[in-house]
């Protein structure tokens, strides 16, 4: 399938709506809790077990992204959101057959393995094809398809919450409602697929931005895993991750611990308000900070994001009990930043390393997504289970693990500071020189002469 090539006067804004299609549908991730008590009751599942889709489904985002990524920049964003569309809804059907046959085991090899490799391919698509069309804001065209990633659960978890009203909670209520969120998101993401293009070869031509897009260093995929950089950066992404995944993954239990054995204790419905709060800071962080990023740089809202989030995770440890209005801002900030580190991302990469291969390099970099998915939940899970066998409770569940994040969060600030230019021996394209190269080099020559 080749790559469409935008006609003459194609508007570059087009392509963000396209992307959106896909980050919106496979946004749904996110919304998997919505099923979990459904299907331990339906299958006679336990919490861990019923976790196990949700759990593959990011592992295996992190690895399609990372051995999917230079096939993803050969074919184009078309051939690449094609093979989302088909693996993301082949998922949800396989996983509708697993439910409607009470064979768990098609859920967690349909939704998790195959729809997995749906969200890899589906995140990293239009990453590349974004950066070309606006390299004058790689950030805030990077968070616009990725805010939507962030907001996909705004819009799954009331629709497969009602859907479950509709059909049942039973095997059979469940297997209905996979059924229809596999057709939906095929048609939705059809969308995609038809509306994007790629630009075409000179920025003039493609009524896009003011250059073309191949200016500055350029680094292959293969050349980048090699630089201290690369490896840098995926410390950088791990570490900020796992400090919000490790809020979101158990948000509505740990605000109601925290204020257990307060005057006002936190309800159900509170706790799940908050849930939703978090995940609209995650969607407006993944815009606002990454849109932020193109004028303060991408170091410098790296800082923000570990070094302020190192300082919220040291207020809820201190008095996060004492205030529920502290507790809940600082756990806020937190998800706006695991929202924005993840939309600022691709542009960092594109800064150090140039659009030659950036969708290949940002799949490789995902890996840190799928290490930060299992270390976060795991810190806080285990910490406060050690805890609570210790004789604590409420807040206390929860200390021990905060000063953890905090600790690697100043990892991540630290390994942000050593981030540098991208040595020239790893460029494939040399960078074009300045004017004031040429004169420099032109008078260095006259001199040699006389």
């Amino acid at each position: 399938m080749r790559p469409p090539v935008a006609p003459a006067g194609w508007s570059r804004w087009l392509v963000p709506p396209a992307a959106l299609s896909v980050h919106l549908s496979i946004g749904q991730a996110y919304a998997w809790s919505v099923f979990k008590p459904p299907l331990e009751s339906a299958l006679g599942l336990n919490g861990t077990q019923s976790a196990l889709p949700f759990q593959l489904g990011i592992v295996m985002l992190g690895l399609s992204a990372a051995f999917g990524g230079t096939l993803v920049e050969r074919n184009g964003p078309r051939w690449a959101m094609t093979v989302a569309l088909v693996c993301f809804s082949s998922g949800f059907l396989l996983s509708s057959l697993g439910a409607a046959t009470e064979q768990y085991w098609l859920i967690v090899f349909g939704y998790g393995f195959i729809g997995g490799i749906g969200l890899g391919i589906g995140y990293i698509s239009p990453v590349s094809t974004l950066i070309k069309w606006f390299p004058d804001r790689p950030g805030m065209a990077t968070g616009i398809a990725i805010m939507g990633f962030g907001g996909g659960a705004l819009i799954a978890s009331p629709w497969s919450a009602q859907m479950l009203e509709s059909f049942g909670s039973d095997s059979g209520g469940i297997a209905l409602a996979f059924l229809v969120h596999g057709l939906a998101y095929a048609v939705f993401m059809t969308l995609g697929v038809l509306l994007v293009r790629v630009p075409r070869p000179t920025a003039e031509e493609a009524g896009g931005a003011a250059r073309a897009a191949v200016t500055g260093p350029q680094v292959s995929a293969k050349q980048a895993i090699r630089t201290p950089q690369f490896w840098c950066l995926w410390i950088v992404l791990t570490m900020n991750v796992t400090a919000g995944i490790g809020i979101l993954e158990k948000a509505a239990p740990m605000i109601t611990d925290f204020f257990a054995d307060s005057s006002t204790p936190v309800s159900a419905s509170a706790a799940a308000g908050f849930v939703a709060l978090l995940s609209a800071a995650n969607m407006a962080g993944r815009i606002g900070w990454s849109s932020t990023s193109d004028l303060i740089g991408r170091k410098n809202v790296y800082r923000l994001y570990l070094g302020v989030g190192a300082l919220m995770y040291l207020l809820i440890a201190l008095w996060g009990d004492a205030s529920k209005p502290l507790f809940v801002l600082c756990a806020l900030v937190i998800l706006s930043f695991y929202g924005g580190g993840f939309a600022t991302i691709p542009a960092y990469l594109k800064d150090l390393f140039g659009t030659y291969e950036v969708g290949a390099i940002h799949g490789r970099l995902l890996t840190a997504w799928s290490t930060a998915g299992v270390l976060g939940p795991l810190i806080v899970n285990w910490v406060a289970d050690s805890q609570e066998s210790a004789g604590k409770h409420g807040a206390n569940l929860y200390g021990v693990s905060f000063i953890i994040m905090i600790g690697l969060l100043v990892v991540g600030f630290v390994a942000n500071e050593l981030v540098r230019p991208v040595h020239a021996r790893h460029h494939v394209v040399p960078a074009p020189r300045e004017p004031a190269d040429d004169i420099d080099a032109a008078a260095a020559d006259r001199t040699e002469r006389a």
